[in-house]
């Protein structure tokens, strides 16, 4: 990954990295190990989403910067509507969160919240028609179709896709981008509490 990154001058020809398996409540780093976090399109996943954020706030250094993405709520809401195999297989989106339920999430775990976008317009209805056909039709036509033109706009970035996606961010961005930051000197955040067997899954 890294040798792709250099030879793209995305890297320093020096840079290596590697992929660590781990648990998001549980992580195998130490306290205050990375400048940056990004957990992009991470959390909808994870039931237990205060512990991963006690755990995003524990290995990012005080100063250190924060990136979170989830689907944002509308094109989401539409998605779980359209299709129950969309979250309800093993793995899936265990919750479809707000904004504010998310910055509060956050500042809970000792985040300071900046900034926030949409992202992925051109995505949204790919997963809608996704949701429509059947989420494992791989092999539905238009399905595949518009995935090309997903790869297409990806690869070549041609400027009326950008100039669409760009109209439809804010409108139906399938995803949420949210800024936070470990103010200086901030503290460990307090342990979350253990959940109960009756813990719901949404978090």
């Amino acid at each position: 990954m890294t040798a792709a990154m250099a030879a793209a001058g995305e890297a320093p020809p020096a840079a290596r990295a590697g992929p660590v398996g781990g648990d998001a409540t549980a992580m195998p780093f130490g306290d205050g190990s990375f400048d940056r976090v990004i957990a992009a399109e991470v959390l909808e996943h994870v039931p237990l989403d205060r512990h991963a954020l006690a755990e995003i706030a524990r290995v990012l250094r005080p100063g250190g910067l924060l990136a979170v993405t989830v689907p944002a709520w509308l094109p989401e809401r539409i998605c779980w509507r359209l299709s129950d195999d969309y979250h309800n297989t093993p793995g899936g989106h265990v919750r479809i969160y707000t904004r504010p339920e998310l910055e509060a999430k956050l500042r809970a775990a000792g985040f300071e919240v900046g900034g926030h976008h949409h992202a992925h317009g051109l995505h949204s209805p790919y997963w809608w028609l996704k949701c429509a056909v059947g989420v494992h039709r791989d092999d539905h036509r238009l399905a595949r179709a518009y995935h090309r033109l997903l790869v297409w706009d990806i690869v070549k970035r041609p400027p009326v896709t950008r100039l669409a996606e760009r109209a439809l961010n804010p409108l139906i961005g399938k995803s949420i981008v949210i800024y936070a930051h470990k103010p200086p000197g901030a503290p460990l955040p307090a342990a979350v509490p253990a959940p109960s067997a009756q813990a719901h899954a949404r978090g």
